[in-house]
């Protein structure tokens, strides 16, 4: 299959989605974004839409930093020249019929119904200097009587007359008849971009957000999404859908517990975490002790302890009402249980119902340090999630400062340094975090990751080339670091080292042969490598075979469906991953995807129109 813009576009999809990894109030082996991250100010609309660039393969922060970046390059279709920021679309058309006598090859015609048009054409021009001079309201009374003398048959000229009326009760915004006069427009010149932009101007003052997405899409399709005018009013109107759709989904959810690896991932990140801890001996009866292999029972009556051993036993439906128990009867593991409790209801996506835990052990000022610091660093993820910078940055200090000794304090706030641009003190975090864990390969790898952003963005090859040689030994380091591999092979990617990179998943998936993002990321880097279609989706059919829970799956499937022009099959992909969102605002992105694909679903259907697809 040869290149295209849309495969292009698909690539540009998945690399501009933040969530690749298991960020739920804390940043998870899988990435070093949570799902809630997807407002960034790259929009995600226009993916729908079969437009973009190709990006690099990212996870987490590294999609974020892409899509920041594809927008400081005006990105859009292709790079040459980017988008267009003229075309303001205010003043009113001039003469758009054939000039007079030119009805015929030989000039002749009814002279009728020239006279007509021409008296027509004569009251629009008188229009025109009306409302160049700012005198709408005659210039209204002129483009009206042009429409009574227009003959009905023209429908162009009749269709300007309309237009440029409504030009004129814009300026003295009254949206209801701008809104009236373009329809009329369109109806009698389908494809006519001006009326078609104005009365989305219209829809979007008159709050009509879903009849404003479709003309403001229908737009950019006949403009090639070379306008930058009119795909910044697409991405404002899917922005508010998105967030209004999600407020009410988001409310109403039903609770879903991710998948174990989603977890067990998720817990992996963090060194320092009392709770994720495997249970002491001391909690263990001596008959336990001996039972290799089998279930184990706790020596207290404790609905704490109850839900640890649930945790080893991968029983993790059961360990928010052990955790109950516990805090119910303020037995002497409350702290701990409040804020496994915590943990627990923002892995299902329940932040309103952690929040009140977490607060609760932070200010118990009796409580372990390590489980203060860690209640701390829960709720500032989750602060950045819900776009709270300032709060989240006051809760990380504040862990560093009770526990600062804690390694996990500057693994997850050298993340959020990366999603706030602060890259250098990212990287101090990161060696703060190595100086206390040595060992610990996730932070080295993201270390890595972060020197390669910092050359990347500076442009500066020798020190892009020695990130990369860094991210080499930390592999040869740590072997059994499967986010080392992807993190080398995102870098691999942006680098065109296709086939490097390939090698690289192999040896994630080697290393978590369970890990569901890995393959979405193997099977989008055959679009943009091989542009073979058929893998990539071999491949991420495969991600949603091994995790039925992996929205990014669906998201990713959806994305590319789109581009296919399968839009039945996309918009069900993009209620799946909306279903499984972890937060009100990764729900909103998801709806913003859907609802352009519901948009242009309803532009082919009345206008025809159709992006290019794969």
């Amino acid at each position: 299959m040869a290149a295209s813009k849309p495969v292009e576009a698909a690539m540009a999809a998945a690399a501009a989605a933040p969530r690749s990894g298991n960020g739920v109030g804390g940043g998870g082996g899988g990435g070093t974004a949570g799902p809630g991250s997807g407002a960034g100010p790259l929009a995600r609309w226009h993916v729908a839409l079969a437009i973009g660039a190709p990006l690099l393969l990212g996870a987490g922060a590294m999609y974020l930093w892409s899509r920041r970046r594809r927008r400081r390059q005006a990105g859009g279709r292709g790079d040459a020249g980017g988008l267009k920021r003229n075309s303001e679309r205010k003043t009113p058309e001039g003469r758009a019929s054939p000039a007079l006598g030119s009805g015929h090859p030989d000039g002749s015609g009814d002279s009728l119904e020239m006279n007509s048009l021409d008296r027509a054409q004569a009251a629009k021009n008188k229009g025109n200097k009306y409302f160049k001079a700012g005198k709408y309201e005659q210039a209204i009374q002129c483009y009206t009587e042009a429409i009574s003398l227009c003959p009905t048959e023209k429908n162009v000229d009749l269709s300007t007359f309309y237009q440029n009326r409504a030009a004129a009760f814009e300026q003295l915004q009254k949206w209801k008849e701008v809104a009236q006069d373009c329809t009329k427009a369109v109806e009698l010149n389908p494809k006519y971009v001006k009326a078609l932009f104005r009365r989305a101007k219209a829809h979007e003052k008159l709050d009509n957000k879903k009849e404003c997405l479709e003309d403001v899409t229908a737009v950019c399709i006949l403009e090639g999404f070379q306008n930058e005018q009119s795909m910044l009013l697409a991405d404002k109107v899917l922005k508010l859908l998105g967030k209004e759709n999600a407020k009410e989904k988001y409310k109403n959810r039903e609770p879903l517990m991710p998948s174990p690896q989603f977890i067990k991932s998720y817990f992996s990140s963090f060194t320092d975490d009392i709770i994720s801890q495997p249970m002491l001996k001391g909690e263990k009866s001596d008959e336990d002790k001996d039972k290799e292999g089998e279930a184990l029972e706790v020596k207290e009556n404790s609905g704490y302890l109850k839900a640890k051993q649930y945790m080893e036993e991968e029983n993790y439906d059961k360990i928010i009402s052990e955790c109950s128990k516990e805090i119910d009867a303020q037995g002497k593991y409350m702290a701990e249980a409040l804020l496994l409790r915590a943990t627990f209801y923002l892995l299902i996506g329940s932040a309103n119902a952690a929040k009140p835990d977490l607060d609760k052990v932070i200010s118990l000022k009796e409580a372990n340090v390590k489980l203060r610091a860690n209640a701390l660093i829960k709720r500032g993820t989750m602060c950045m999630q819900q776009q709270q910078p300032m709060l989240s940055t006051q809760d990380f200090n504040m862990a560093a400062e009770i526990d600062p000794q804690n390694s996990d304090v500057y693994h997850h706030r050298g993340q959020l340094k990366i999603l706030l641009d602060l890259v250098e003190e990212a990287v101090a975090d990161f060696d703060a975090c190595i100086k206390l864990r040595p060992k610990f390969a996730l932070a080295q790898a993201q270390k890595c990751f972060a020197l390669y952003r910092q050359a990347y963005t500076a442009n500066n090859s020798s020190q892009v080339q020695a990130a990369m040689k860094g991210f080499e030994e930390v592999i040869k380091k740590f072997p059994r670091c499967a986010e080392g591999y992807a993190l080398y092979a995102q870098a691999l990617t942006d680098q065109q080292q296709f086939g490097k990179a390939d090698e690289m998943y192999d040896k994630c998936i080697d290393l978590e042969p369970d890990n569901a993002t890995t393959y979405v990321h193997k099977g989008l880097l055959q679009l943009q490598w091989k542009q073979d279609l058929d893998k990539g989706l071999e491949l991420i059919s495969k991600a949603i075979e091994i995790d039925n829970k992996c929205d990014f799956a669906y998201e990713t499937m959806g994305t590319i469906e789109v581009q296919r022009g399968n839009m039945e099959k996309a918009i069900d992909m993009f209620n799946k991953a909306i279903n499984l969102a972890k937060s009100e605002m990764e729900m909103a992105h998801l709806y913003s995807l859907c609802d352009a694909a519901h948009a242009q679903t309803e532009v082919a259907k009345k206008y025809g129109l159709k992006p290019p697809t794969l």
